[in-house]
């Protein structure tokens, strides 16, 4: 798969253009249907490309998760007291190089976002689900998706649960259940949408970027655009550019994207001399729980110590995992807390009468795991962990036999995992170059642009979706104010 950067085209060298719009939108996922729709929503005329022959991208693969707080209508209904404060501080916490400007702005307008969503023709239930979960089991509103509770974060900022599921049951159709919605809205707003048809390359004129040339099977086309918002996917479909950014990814994981998630949009923004952010970070996890009392087990490495606080978030687990020595790890519990999972992504080894024989058939050096054992379990019994600060209502002696070993190796566990980044934007969508200028007339949403999920220690679940919507829609409004502006001019 290619990796090439598409050429600029100047647009003096255009013939004919097959479309003139106002704003030009590159997919519709959830960052470009978002885009779209808060564009026309200005007044200005709209049209997407989709490189598919149905909406939706990588979104309709989604659990269905917005992360959203600060005081929302399911957080006040369940007993959940937030702040957009609040929740800056802890989206600034996980954040390895964080904006400010993109988490203040996300934080405070989470409400008005979550109402935003809520008014395209759903609501969230005003239900909470309590257990350590990767996704509610039915339509329950809300749930932790993150490390809210985890230590050192809990200390930073007060924990409040942040993952707004849409209610239908199962693991994907909520996700879709928005894109139906805004394929909807697009259409009362007559947003135009072309499927099977792909941007090629950006079309600049005096330094600005002014449309987009295309390719639907054998033909081909020019858009002339007074802004164009390119949300066209990630790139973890790319093998060449996995390799080389994220090769984490390139070693075995199952793989969560589209077809088209191969890079395209980014490698169209660096054609137009756009930094790049992130884009070493993936995310990678092979979840621990469901069933939650297996949290109150220990992970482990190839020495048998301990590496990481249990009760972390999933994909937090998983990203220590992959940086213990060859990626090998191991979930340890004693027969109390033995329980099978319905789906083991981390999959049962066998289990033990003695801590000996385990050790001995999981190759940990001889009386390396009894010692983690029993330093855990001394502390166990007095409701701490000095060592990792897991919290004390996961924590548990692991101290009755036998004992179970289940697989957290890279390899043998079933890990899945995308990519995170892409293109340097502003709040408000534009595309940036290294010095922080902006391209004019170039913005990005969604997958392809850098924005609040910078890695996969500190993700949450509800972030893609989270952030592909809310500044998508930035991205739309920013757009399509330009458009009105370049026109106000033009008379």
């Amino acid at each position: 798969m290619s990796t090439e950067i598409p050429q600029l085209v100047d647009a003096a060298t255009v013939t004919a253009w097959s479309h003139q719009v106002d704003v030009l939108v590159v997919g519709f996922g959830m960052g470009g249907g978002c885009a779209a729709v808060e564009a026309a929503a200005t007044g200005a005329s709209v049209l997407v490309l989709e490189r598919a022959a149905v909406p939706g991208g990588t979104t309709v693969m989604a659990g269905g998760h917005f992360y959203l707080g600060g005081g929302t209508a399911v957080q006040q209904a369940t007993g959940h007291a937030d702040s957009p404060e609040e929740m800056a501080k802890y989206l600034t916490a996980v954040s390895r190089d964080p904006e400010p400007e993109k988490i203040n702005a996300y934080a405070a307008g989470s409400v008005e976002h979550f109402e935003w969503l809520e008014s395209l023709g759903f609501q969230f239930e005003r239900s909470y689900y309590p257990e350590k979960a990767v996704i509610q089991p039915g339509t329950q509103g809300l749930m932790f998706t993150g490390n809210e509770k985890v230590w050192p974060f809990k200390t930073i900022a007060q924990p409040a649960p942040r993952g707004h599921k849409v209610p239908v049951p199962g693991d994907t159709q909520g996700a879709k259940l928005v894109i139906d919605l805004l394929v909807r809205r697009a259409g009362e707003l007559n947003v135009a949408v072309e499927y099977e048809t792909g941007a090629t390359a950006l079309v600049v004129e005096d330094g600005a970027v002014v449309g987009v040339t295309w390719r639907r099977f054998e033909e081909t086309g020019a858009i002339r655009a007074k802004a164009v918002v390119i949300a066209a996917g990630g790139f973890v479909m790319n093998p060449e550019m996995v390799a080389e950014h994220v090769p984490q990814l390139a070693e075995k994981p199952f793989v969560l994207g589209s077809t088209y998630d191969d890079g395209l949009g980014i490698r169209l923004g660096i054609s137009a001399g756009a930094e790049t952010r992130h884009m070493d970070q993936a995310f990678v996890t092979a979840p621990i729980y469901p069933p939650s009392k297996l949290v109150k087990g220990i992970a482990v490495n190839a020495d048998g110590q301990r590496f990481v606080a249990e009760d972390s978030y999933h994909s937090r687990t998983s990203a220590f995992v992959l940086e213990q020595p060859g990626a090998v790890a191991f979930l340890i519990v004693d027969s109390e807390h033995m329980e099978r999972p319905d789906f083991p992504l981390a999959p049962f080894i066998d289990g033990w009468e003695t801590v000996a024989e385990m050790e001995e058939a999981l190759g940990i050096p001889a009386g390396n795991l009894q010692a983690s054992l029993d330093r855990y379990n001394e502390n166990a019994r007095s409701r701490q962990d000095p060592d990792f600060h897991k919290a004390s209502e996961w924590l548990a002696p692991q101290d009755q036999g036998p004992w179970a070993a289940f697989d957290l190796r890279l390899g043998k566990a079933l890990y899945a995992g995308f990519t995170i980044g892409g293109l340097s934007t502003s709040v408000d969508g534009e595309v940036r170059r290294t010095d922080g200028s902006a391209i004019d007339g170039l913005y990005a949403a969604g997958a392809c642009a850098a924005n609040i999920a910078q890695d996969g220690k500190g993700y949450s679940s509800g972030t893609q979706l989270g952030e592909a919507s809310f500044f998508g829609r930035r991205a739309g409004r920013h757009a399509g104010r330009r458009a009105a502006r370049q026109a106000e001019l033009a008379r």
